[in-house]
Formats: structure tokens, C-alpha cells, sequence
């Protein structure tokens, strides 16, 4: 089915390529619009090639979009981080203080401790 879809989508591309060049220039900077002598010509001619142009554009997008469609009809939606194996994983711990590197609250100078006034009774 993608073949195909993909042989008419080529196709289309070639058809709108086409419609496209064939299309008289409007702003005639090129220099080569079609002139009276031109394959088509009159305003009837332009109708068709706009009109031709339209459709084969909306005929791209749809096969444009159903190129996306349809190679993904039969796969599950699951994602790939769902189907992935699971691995054990250690949590890394900070290392618990030892007591010798903890201050004491002896450890503490004099000069920086408050005087106390002795109790008066």
C-alpha cells in the first residue's frame, strides 16, 4: 500500500511541477511569460491552470498525509521508553558525619560564651 501511495504521490508532484511552469508569470520580471504565441493562452487557460493547480495541491497534501498514515496503521502507540528493559539503579548516599569531626559543645572557646550572672537568693 505505501508503494502505491508513494508511485501517485510522485506523480501528483510531477502533474503540479508541471501546472505550474505552465502558468503565465504575472509580475514579467523574467521576461519569458507566456506571449501570444504561447501554448495557452486567454483567460479561460488560466482559469484551468489555477483551478488544476488547486487541486492537485490538495491532492498532494492528502497523499502527503496519508504517506504518514498509513505505515504506522499496524505498530502500537507504546512508546519506546515503555518497552525498554529496567535496570536496578543504586541511589548514591551522602556518607554519614563520624563523631569525631563533629564539634562538641565543649569543644567551644570561653571567650566566645556568655558571661552569667551568678544567682542572687
Amino acid at each position: 500500500m505505501t508503494t502505491v501511495l508513494l508511485t501517485i504521490h510522485f506523480l501528483i508532484s510531477v502533474a503540479l511541477v508541471a501546472t505550474v511552469l505552465l502558468q503565465r508569470s504575472e509580475g514579467g520580471a523574467l521576461g519569458m511569460g507566456g506571449g501570444p504565441g504561447s501554448m495557452m493562452s486567454g483567460r479561460g487557460a488560466a482559469d484551468v491552470l489555477t483551478r488544476s493547480t488547486s487541486i492537485l495541491g490538495a491532492m498532494f497534501f492528502t497523499t502527503s498525509i496519508l504517506l504518514t498514515v498509513v505505515p504506522n496503521l499496524g505498530k502500537s502507540s507504546d512508546s519506546v521508553v515503555i518497552g525498554a528493559p529496567v535496570t536496578e539503579t543504586t541511589t548514591p548516599t551522602l556518607p554519614e558525619p563520624t563523631a569525631d569531626k563533629a564539634p562538641a559543645a565543649s569543644d567551644t572557646p570561653a571567650s566566645d560564651a556568655p558571661a552569667q550572672a551568678p544567682e542572687e537568693e
